[in-house]
């Protein structure tokens, strides 16, 4: 019902625009200015028949809607005929003095009118040429009033974005229109690391057997990801051709540049049929009613213009011929009744066709006028910017059934996004994901994404060179059987490549070709070995092969899989001199510093807090500091004999005894593993030491060390070559006075091993200079190279790459020569435990003794004589403690003298009345003792 409603729509408008531009052509002569303006196409092909019929009804709705309007296109029609000169446009300017030019249809057909509008001053507008290299001839009457063709380039690079395709094979038509996308389109692609392996270049008047013959060519290269980039008759026969012979199947990824995507409606269905699954960009073009409006009445229109052909739909060349019309005469009804005469000059006798076309009057203001043009069109907003129209979305489309289904879009603010909406337009995120896009049918119905290349179909398995080496067979070994002439490789090396490549999603067939000659002597050096890759006599290089930065200019290398570095391996001997201070070394001095330190600290501790209340802590001031000292280093081998009664300071000991008998215990461990245990030491211990002495050093035959080695400027005459770990065993044992040598430098997966086997005599020295490992060798920019990295990093991160080492490296109990001293940093608990209860314990003694002798502190007195006051007082014994009443109580005493002089000390005649009452209890306790005494 809609449909018909808008085919009964469209016919009335179409009919009203006929009828008005009829009336307003009636009175053109009368009441509007006629404004000449030229149109120079190919009516002989479909797109020039497109054109022309938009352009006619561009003119038709546009003075239907503005009646009103003083001025008038009159158009002045040449065809072309696919003449690349243009001579139809020059007839127009100097015969029609047309103000204005419409066309061409093809870039080779702009460049001579480019010129000639610039010499005439007359605008060309073209709604087709879309070669970049127009932009350079920098003409201001050269107006594109479509887009320029590298703007496409942004949306095809984020295709390859989204299925991370590393190759891509450009085809394109040799022509201006082909040649113009190339430069960037390529700059493009290496700028995302994708790499252009070939561009094929295909004459517009090839043969069906010429195409096939570069079509063949392509099948049988790697690369599997096709940029298309030619005319449309040119187009639809490629793709017929590859269909023929096999490159429409799986595995194969066609795109096409918005040129050949626009016109895939022209297409037969037979045509059609042959481009099942290819992918296309094309400028997107929002769908409004006045586009569906316009298409229904062209329909109709190109039924009636030319009834023998088929109908297909406006593409996106006939909207903006039909917004270019519509733009010249809103510009042209701008300028108003200005003077449209051309300026002639002075014609020669010697003067061409060309000399004598004058200078439009009009042509500058004309200019100007459609600049500033704007509105909104059927193909989208209408805007000139640097001369041309610019676009900032495109649309992916995906050839399926009968014609192309839209799978996504691409804009410069969002990248690709599944739709169109205000929700995208809005947000700031750029995404070139792939899940963005929709289900994509490819060539062939394949279930998964096509990887972007394949080996190639005329070619056997990939050949992998592998070294042949004496020593460390751990990780290669090569070996021949001499009946059958056939070589077996294994190995660590070998191990890794196989359950990397056996990884990968598809197959790769290869085979191992030894670098080397029948007898297992090695052709070259490892460089040899990679440079081979470089020849093309090998595919790959799988083995110990280092990866460094200068091999990396000519081949690449996948991600490592071993360790990396270059260290130095030197023997070690024991260090039998027993020194007589040895006793000192289990401890390091900062540990020995804060022991004895301790040790007083807490004898002065327990001084403190035993001397009022214990006679062992008392007596002449000699007798007490020889006590302290006694005291604390007693401790150490608990020999002590004074008794400690506090229970504060019985607290601290306890702590106390707890730290000492740790550290006496870790001291003995430690002096007796040294006394007895061998102390293994290295010969060498700094690479400076080599060059200072000129000691002969040792390398592995082969490898790069050699080139390390001349760097850090060692005497080549001191170098030997070693091929095996029992040779290099040999070398060291020798020495380098004797014909061996005294250090070895190499990689450390060899050090590893070769320590392995001899960890009692070798040790290997610090630092270690930083390599990138071992990595397996592919050509420059091969496709092999990412998967076989992210299968490496997926094999180290499982637990099949543990198993291959356990395989090849055998693990030993190897020797350990780390240090036997103690230090402060396994102590600083203990001692911080036992400090912090020492100094509670001190605080909590001295505050009840000073609020004991509160009088004394809160007295009138000075300071310095409280200070004197309470040392008197704290020197005395406290006769009130338990130790004192205890010890009064005893039987053997039998005598109150002792007693009595405490009655008459000084400090007794002098105390305060507490003391006077202490005086008394001590009286009491003496006297019960005597009769205690007595009794007895």
């Amino acid at each position: 019902m809609r449909k018909v409603y808008l085919d009964q729509l469209g016919f009335f408008l179409f009919f009203l625009s006929q009828w008005s531009l009829f009336i307003g052509m009636g009175f053109a002569h009368s009441n509007t200015i006629p404004v000449n303006v030229g149109v120079v196409l190919d009516l002989n092909t479909s797109v020039g028949k497109m054109g022309w019929s938009c352009i006619s009804m561009a003119l038709s709705d546009f003075y239907a809607f503005h009646g009103n309007y003083k001025t008038r296109l009159a158009i002045k029609t040449r065809d072309s005929r696919g003449d690349v000169v243009g001579a139809a446009a020059a007839d127009l300017i100097r015969n029609e003095e047309v103000q204005a030019i419409i066309g061409p249809r093809t870039s080779m057909q702009a460049n001579f009118l480019i010129g000639l509008g610039e010499k005439a001053q007359v605008p060309v507008i073209s709604f087709s040429a879309t070669s970049p290299s127009l932009s350079s001839f920098r003409s201001r009457y050269f107006i594109r009033a479509t887009l320029n063709d590298s703007s496409q380039v942004p949306a095809i690079t984020a295709i390859f974005q989204a299925f991370d395709w590393g190759e891509a094979v450009l085809i394109y038509v040799d022509s201006e229109y082909g040649d113009g996308i190339i430069p960037y389109i390529t700059d493009a692609l290496q700028g995302i690391d994708v790499r252009v392996t070939y561009r094929s270049i295909i004459s517009e008047s090839a043969t069906d057997q010429e195409i096939g013959e570069e079509l063949d060519k392509l099948m049988k290269m790697q690369t599997r990801v096709f940029i298309v980039h030619v005319v449309t008759n040119l187009g639809s026969r490629l793709f017929t051709k590859a269909d023929e012979i096999g490159m429409m199947e799986k595995g194969y990824v066609w795109i096409l540049t918005d040129g050949l995507t626009d016109l895939l409606t022209t297409f037969s269905p037979s045509e059609i049929d042959s481009i099942q699954g290819v992918l296309g960009v094309k400028p997107y073009v929002p769908r409004t009613k006045e586009l569906i409006s316009f298409r229904v009445r062209w329909k109709r229109k190109f039924q009636q213009d030319h009834p023998t052909e088929e109908t297909s739909e406006p593409n996106i060349s006939g909207l903006r011929a039909y917004d270019a019309v519509t733009a010249l005469a809103m510009a042209v009804e701008k300028v108003g009744a200005t003077n449209f005469s051309f300026q002639r000059t002075n014609i020669l006798s010697n003067s061409t066709d060309l000399d004598t076309i004058g200078v439009s009057q009009a042509g500058p203001y004309l200019l100007q006028s459609l600049l500033s043009t704007k509105f909104k069109g059927l193909s989208g907003d209408f805007q000139i910017f640097d001369g041309q129209l610019h676009s900032t979305a495109f649309q992916i489309v995906n050839v399926i059934g009968k014609g192309e289904r839209g799978v996504g879009f691409w804009t410069l603010k969002n990248g690709i996004i599944r739709r169109m909406n205000l929700a995208n337009t809005n947000s700031n995120i750029y995404s070139t994901s792939k899940d963005n896009i929709g289900a994509i049918v490819w060539p062939g119905e394949p279930t998964y994404v096509p990887k972007g290349w394949v080996l190639p179909v005329n070619e056997k398995k990939l050949k992998i060179g592998v070294p042949v080496k004496d020593g460390f067979s751990e990780f290669v070994k090569v070996t021949w059987d001499t009946n059958t002439n056939a070589t077996n490789v294994t190995g660590y090396c070998i191990d890794v490549f196989d359950a990397v490549m056996n990884s990968l999603p598809y197959a790769v067939p290869y085979k191992y070709i030894p670098f080397g000659t029948p007898d297992g002597k090695p052709l070259g050096t490892y460089n040899d070995l990679i440079y081979q890759v470089v020849l093309k006599k090998y595919d790959a290089v799988a083995g110990d092969t280092t990866i460094l930065a200068d091999r990396s200019k000519y081949v690449d290398f996948t991600l490592p899989y071993t360790e990396t570095g270059v260290s130095m391996l030197v023997p070690i001997k024991d260090n039998k001199s027993k020194s007589a201070w040895v006793f000192l070394k289990p401890l390091t001095w900062d540990l020995w510093i804060t022991s004895v330190c301790f040790f007083i600290f807490i004898s002065f501790v327990i001084w403190v807090l035993e001397h009022r209340i214990n006679e062992d802590f008392r007596g002449p001031p000699s007798h007490q500091v020889g006590t302290i000292f006694w005291f604390s280093f007693s401790t150490m081998v608990f020999a002590q004999k004074e008794r400690i009664v506090s229970n504060m300071a019985r607290i601290v000991m306890i702590i106390w005894f707890f730290v000492a008998l740790i550290l006496t215990q870790s001291y003995t461990a430690s002096l007796a593993s040294m006394l007895t245990v061998q102390q293994l030491r290295p010969t060498v211990t700094d690479i400076n030491e080599l060059r200072a002495k000129g000691e002969y050093i040792g390398y592995q035959q082969g490898s790069f060390v050699l080139g390390f080695l001349k760097r850090m400027n060692f005497d080549e005459s001191k170098f030997r070559i070693y091929n095996s770990p029992q040779q290099l065993a040999d070398l060291l044992s020798k020495g380098s006075a004797n014909g061996g040598i005294a250090a070895a430098f190499d990689e450390i997966p060899y050090m590893k091993l070769f320590i392995s086997q001899h960890c009692s005599k070798y040790t290997i020295v610090q630092p270690t200079y930083k390599f990138d490992g071992f990595g397996f060798v592919f050509p420059r920019g091969s496709p092999l190279v990412s998967d076989v990295s992210r299968a490496v990093l997926s094999l180290t991160e499982d637990d099949q790459m543990l198993k291959i080492e356990e395989k090849w490296f055998t693990k030993t109990n190897c020797c350990s020569h780390s240090s036997n001293n103690i230090s402060l940093d396994s102590f600083w608990g203990l001692f911080l435990i036992a400090g912090v209860t020492s100094v509670l314990a001190v605080i909590i003694v001295l505050a009840m003794f000073l609020h004991e002798h509160r009088d004394v502190v809160m007295g009138e007195e000075s300071v310095l004589t409280k200070i004197k006051t309470l040392a008197t007082l704290f020197d005395q014994k406290h006769l009130s403690s338990n130790t004192f009443r205890q010890h009064d109580h005893q039987p053997y005493y039998t005598s109150t003298e002792p007693m009595a002089a405490v009655r008459a000390s000084p400090s007794a005649t002098n105390s305060s009345p507490r003391q006077s009452t202490s005086s008394n209890q001590t009286n009491y306790d003496i006297s019960f003792c005597s009769e205690e005494g007595n009794s007895s």
